[in-house]
């Protein structure tokens, strides 16, 4: 477990205690107001602190089979050393999970979907197939949570790849994993096209949106410029052959958002309107924290598209997240979805920083 995260629950595994000793002493027990406000303490307290309890139990009881272990000569003891060992490590591991996830920061937003874009940055050619890249990684990973994924719209590179591209990530939970790929991804790796082998750096910017609940933004038709046109994307037979591609621009912010994805023009729009939302919900949000110099920012970043947060590096085969110093082996699993060390190692950041229960 995290140093942090440990030396947090410490401190409130100790605050419990003192409370409830101090719920125990005569002048605290006989007067009832005192009473009651040390139990109201304690008791978003309790649940941590026994899971706390549990997790260290059968830590030191996977430390201690591994000791017994080392030490005997015995093949029949060694087999009952090792399957202790490997039992109590897998509760040790499970009960560290349920302790993140108590201690992980809630933000009002992390049982929504996502709309997230992708866009090609430096690097031209190759740019624009990493782009295209991190769009397969997110699906991949959807695919494994179960969530469903909708690409809205999408401009391809002539040479392939894409140069950008909305799509829509929907399942419970989405924003809470997916929330820290905001900022700019680095690709460093030899191109298809580079003869003389050398390695070349390239990179693609990430937005994570939450999609937002209208009652969130409200945005009356006269601040709408409605724009149409013919869809290059999906959409049968009336691709190029009627305008129901909808390109929507928010005049007083100066946003523009498009969706060609559905075959009506209704449609295209109402699925304009979600990223619009999405995006002013974003700009507001934003704006409020800056406004609050005291506020919590991110422990894992400010998620700023202009932050560069990782680098995938494939001749070494390493991916390495910079904010939180995190580096991993095994490119190829991370590229087909395989996101779960980052977003845990990212979540045991932001748990073992962040405010909890009880602080």
């Amino acid at each position: 477990m995290d140093p942090a995260l440990l030396a947090r629950l410490d401190q409130m595994e100790a605050e419990y205690n003192d409370l409830l000793a101090r719920l125990a002493s005569p002048e605290v027990a006989s007067d009832h107001q005192r009473a009651t406000e040390a139990a109201k303490q304690m008791a978003p307290l309790e649940e941590t602190v026994r899971l706390y309890a549990d997790y260290k139990a059968s830590r030191d009881e996977a430390a201690e089979a591994r000791d017994l272990l080392s030490q005997s000569a015995d093949a029949e003891e060694q087999e009952f050393y090792r399957s202790s060992e490997s039992e109590a490590g897998r509760t040790a591991a499970e009960l560290e999970g349920q302790l993140l996830e108590i201690l992980r920061p809630r933000d009002p937003r992390d049982d929504r979907s996502v709309i997230i874009e992708v866009r090609a940055g430096a690097g031209g050619d190759e740019a624009a197939l990493f782009a295209s890249e991190l769009m397969r990684m997110y699906q991949r990973y959807a695919e494994r949570r179960r969530w469903k994924t909708e690409i809205l719209d999408v401009s391809d590179s002539p040479v392939g790849g894409i140069r950008e591209v909305t799509f829509e990530v929907r399942g419970k939970g989405a924003y809470s994993k997916l929330k820290y790929e905001s900022g700019v991804h680095r690709v460093q790796r030899v191109p298809a096209t580079e003869s003389a082998g050398r390695t070349h750096t390239s990179t693609a910017t990430v937005a994570v949106l939450a999609e937002a609940e209208e009652v969130d933004v409200q945005i009356s038709d006269d601040e709408l410029k409605v724009d149409t046109y013919r869809s290059s994307g999906p959409g049968g037979q009336h691709v190029n052959t009627t305008d129901s591609a909808v390109r929507l621009t928010h005049v007083p912010s100066g946003i523009v958002v498009a969706c060609q994805s559905e075959r009506s023009q209704r449609q295209n729009r109402e699925r304009a309107m979600k990223i619009l939302h999405a995006k002013l919900q974003e700009r507001a949000e934003a704006e409020a924290h800056a406004k609050q110099a005291d506020a919590r920012r991110s422990q894992v970043g400010t998620g700023d598209r202009s932050e560069k947060i990782r680098t995938y590096n494939f001749p070494q085969n390493r991916i390495t997240d910079h904010r939180i110093g995190f580096s991993a082996h095994g490119m190829a699993q991370v590229m087909e979805g395989d996101l779960d060390s980052i977003f845990d190692a990212l979540a045991r950041h932001d748990a073992g920083e962040g405010a909890g229960p009880g602080a």
